[in-house]
């Protein structure tokens, strides 16, 4: 098992920046697929950001590269998406997954096993 807890959401206005952190417990491999998601307002839930815990190798959605960054800090068994030049339509809630296995999409939802409570980011233009 697998333990998520997300922090850092809040409300910025377009341009601005924000920073979630991903807290993780419990088995955590040397492989583990961690990624965020996000949930807009009657949206499906989609893949945004993805890093590899062994190597650190990063995969991202087109619609935010170039603006967000991911990053993880094994020590403190940490994922962070660093969230820059927001706009109004990445108002969603985010939420942090992970997976012992995402071979089959990197933000490919059902790739994911374990997921956190959410945390809400709101821009507003």
């Amino acid at each position: 098992q697998v333990q998520l807890v997300e922090s850092g959401g809040g409300s910025v206005q377009a341009g601005g920046s924000l920073t979630l952190s991903c807290a993780a417990s419990g088995s955590i491999g040397r492989r583990l697929c961690m990624a965020w998601f996000r949930q807009g307002p009657g949206n499906e839930r989609e893949g945004v950001a993805h890093i590899y815990r062994l190597d650190g190798k990063t995969f991202y959605a087109e619609s935010v590269k170039g603006r967000f960054t991911i990053s993880q800090d094994n020590d403190k068994n940490t994922v962070t998406l660093q969230m820059n030049s927001l706009k109004p339509e990445d108002t969603a809630m985010y939420y942090c997954a992970a997976a012992k296995d995402c071979s089959g999409g990197y933000l490919k939802r059902d790739e994911y096993t374990y997921w956190g409570q959410g945390t809400q980011v709101t821009v507003s233009s």
